[in-house]
């Protein structure tokens, strides 16, 4: 399964992002050390995200991008 890297713009509500597949790559290492490369090069004020997922297919990658994930619970020794 490859390694996508994803563009991601936040959008006028939480619920909404634009995607944008910006590479698809074999390996890992390769995917993260060009991602972090793409990082590196965003200006500070840019909202933008660039992720790196693993996924069957580009459908499989933007479905787990999408989905509202809820915030952790900390613990009180986490604190």
């Amino acid at each position: 399964m490859p390694y996508y890297i994803y563009k991601i713009t936040p959008g006028p509500t939480s619920l909404l992002k634009t995607l944008d597949k910006l590479e698809q790559h074999e390996s890992y290492r390769d995917a993260r050390n060009r991602a972090r490369d793409m990082r590196s090069a965003l200006n500070e004020g840019d909202q933008q995200i660039i992720k790196v997922i693993f996924a069957a297919s580009e459908l499989e990658a933007e479905e787990l991008l999408m989905e509202k994930r809820e915030e952790p619970i900390l613990r009180e020794w986490e604190k």
